[in-house]
């Protein structure tokens, strides 16, 4: 009997069963193998919001191949992706697929390379239930919040929108900005700048710009005015410029922070013009591994 392996994806399977070697059956889930019904809340509000949870019928094959594999299986380990969704599907593996009591293990690698792959089935590790409990609160506050507002927005905005823990956290921060966009007063101000340069002109010496801050005993100058301004400007006109000090200092400038989702994506915009499709398909063939 093989040690049976179950990934997430097709592409992560092959990739795994070539560091794992023969010895190792690797199967797919293809994502979550359960979820909360499509046609009902799944949450008991009454009795500590505890979730229902169905197999979709499009994973009922999944859900069978995956229970006979287990059955020929001497060791079930579960590697799906090292962040609370795969820890909850890992869970939900665990739980639909258990037969006479085979154990489970679960193994965590946050890259696909044979050193890491082989480390991480040398120590796995039982299912973190707190990463799952983290996981269904997610879940179950997503559609408390929107199960019962999309229809809402289907009647009123458009149908297919949908609402829920992130769309409606976010409406309410941008009609807050707005809000606050609206109620701004704005303020007059003016700023003046002289273009300088040495009175002996030479090849290195380039004219630069200079701003009007404040006066010479230090205090801060604050423009308010056209009449204001245009009487500082006239004054300076009349003016001699000397530079009485120069300063130079060394500013260290730090490595941009590893990449977010969200900065990849604007960076692949930036640099390659990806859509936010393209970059996260390229991204997961990345981590996948890509046969070449």
């Amino acid at each position: 009997m093989k040690n049976l392996v179950i990934v997430e994806s097709p592409a992560k399977a092959r990739t795994l069963g070539k560091i794992l070697g023969k010895g190792y059956s690797l199967k797919a889930s293809l994502g979550h193998i359960r979820d909360l019904p499509k046609s009902q809340l799944g949450v008991d509000i009454e009795n500590g919001f505890v979730p229902k949870y169905v197999v979709p019928q499009e994973k009922k094959k999944v859900v069978l191949r995956l229970k006979q594999a287990v059955k020929n299986a001497s060791i079930v380990y579960l590697a799906t992706d090292p962040d609370r969704e795969g820890e909850a599907i890992s869970w939900h593996l665990a739980e639909v697929t258990k037969t006479d009591k085979k154990p489970y293990r679960r193994v965590v690698f946050h890259e696909i390379t044979k050193e890491a792959v082989e480390y991480a089935f040398k120590h796995p590790r039982s299912i973190d239930t707190h990463l799952v409990n983290a996981q269904q609160a997610r879940r179950i506050l997503d559609r408390l919040v929107g199960y019962k507002i999309s229809p809402l927005l289907w009647q009123k905005v458009r149908k297919g929108l949908s609402a829920g823990r992130v769309q409606s956290a976010a409406l309410r921060i941008i009609v807050d900005r707005e809000r606050e966009i609206q109620q701004f007063v704005p303020e007059e101000y003016w700023t003046i700048e002289a273009e300088l340069a040495k009175k002996i002109a030479t090849a290195e010496a380039t004219p630069f710009r200079a701003m009007l801050v404040g006066f010479i005993d230090g205090t801060k100058l604050d423009i308010r005015d056209r009449k204001q301004a245009t009487g500082l400007s006239h004054e300076l006109e009349q003016a001699g410029y000397n530079v009485i000090k120069v300063s130079t200092k060394k500013v260290a400038r730090n490595p941009a922070p590893p990449f977010i989702t969200s900065t990849l994506q604007q960076e692949a915009w930036r640099k390659l013009h990806f859509t936010t499709k393209q970059t996260m398909a390229i991204a997961q063939q990345l981590y996948e591994g890509l046969s070449i």
